[in-house]
């Protein structure tokens, strides 16, 4: 009996994982500021204020991905470089594969929303974002 419930909440918690479907990936395009990070063994570090964030474009399952720094009059300071990307599915999980002239690395959506979305790298540890509201002094 105690293994019937062993099942029963396995398949509960696979049955509430966010599943990232296809159409889910425009909601990358934008600005995005890192929340907290995960790691292997379950620690955490928390970002409560950033000075720089992401600005990320995607289209075609293709895009870029770039460091900006917010100012507070509502625009940004950014540079020429960015992490080119594609976007590679298998088996329903998709993938960024970045490559620059320095490196390459992967990196899995594990959840993507309007407002949110975490990817785990290849060393598995966890990047959790949420889409950046600008500081308004008004």
């Amino acid at each position: 009996m105690r293994y019937a419930y062993i099942i029963v909440a396995l398949a509960a918690l696979v049955g509430c994982q966010n599943k990232v479907d296809k159409l889910d990936l425009p909601y990358l395009n934008g600005y995005w500021e890192i929340e907290k990070v995960t790691f292997p063994d379950g620690s955490k570090k928390e970002y409560p204020v950033n000075t720089s964030i992401d600005y990320i474009e995607v289209k075609d399952q293709a895009g870029f991905r770039k460091k900006v720094q917010p100012n507070f009059n509502g625009t940004y300071v950014t540079s020429n470089d960015a992490e080119m990307f594609t976007i590679y599915e298998n088996e329903g999980v998709f993938t960024l594969n970045y490559k620059t002239e320095l490196s390459e690395w992967h990196e899995k959506i594990v959840s993507l929303s309007e407002n949110a979305f975490t990817v785990i790298g290849e060393e598995n540890i966890k990047y959790h974002y949420k889409k950046f509201e600008p500081i308004n002094l008004e």
